[in-house]
């Protein structure tokens, strides 16, 4: 009984470690990833003592997504802001925003046309404090939408 116990415990023990798997992606996707890649995640809570917050505007008809900061109590200790789109076909772009309450960057998302009509496009973004900390504030899917509205 104690043999088939050990036995057991063991098998559980190797099968926790086999379980767990964290990825990290950074750069260009292949084609064949892009519906994982194109699933959001959860953001992280900020303490609200250094909290920011930012914008990911909608998708206009051209593709364009617009990023903004729109600060907060923790502006002043914000290093780094990191805006990584990643496009219907897989592949990515990083834009860096400014720390300025109101900056604003344009990222050229994915237009709409072709195969890629209704498709959305992944915007994640990633805030660095001064002492080194990252946090990921946004992570939305923001889809084509057609200049008349109606959709195509």
């Amino acid at each position: 009984m104690i043999l088939v116990l050990i036995a057991l415990v063991c098998g559980a023990v190797a099968l926790a470690g086999c379980t767990s798997s964290q990825t990290a992606s950074s750069g260009s996707t292949s084609g064949s990833s892009s519906a994982a890649a194109l699933t959001t995640s959860p953001t992280d809570v900020m303490p609200s003592n250094i909290a920011v917050t930012v914008t990911v505007g909608e998708k206009d008809y051209l593709g364009n997504i617009p990023v903004t900061f729109n600060g907060g109590a923790g502006q002043i200790n914000v290093n780094t802001i990191k805006v990584v789109l990643t496009k219907v076909d897989g592949t990515t772009q990083t834009a860096t925003l400014g720390s300025g309450a109101g900056n604003t960057v344009n990222l050229a998302g994915t237009r709409g046309t072709g195969s890629y009509a209704g498709e959305s496009d992944r915007v994640e973004v990633f805030v660095t404090m001064n002492n080194g900390q990252t946090y990921k504030v946004a992570d939305v899917l923001r889809q084509y939408r057609s200049r008349s509205g109606s959709g195509e």
